[in-house]
């Protein structure tokens, strides 16, 4: 039973996701914290967004 993702609503969450990506790049965290975000990221579009967004590493 997976959640399907598509038309508009795709669209905003796979910019969100590479939004969400460069942040993590662009942060001041650890290589492997970085590794660790983006990875959970990929799997996880919409749960891995929503736990990036309160708990991931600022700045």
């Amino acid at each position: 039973m997976g959640v399907e993702v598509g038309g508009f609503f795709g669209l905003i969450l796979l910019i969100l996701n590479v939004w969400a990506i460069v942040k993590v790049a662009q942060s001041a965290a650890s290589t492997g914290s970085k590794v660790l975000w983006i990875v959970l990221i990929l799997l996880l579009p919409v749960f891995g967004l929503i736990m990036w967004f309160l708990f991931g590493p600022r700045g």
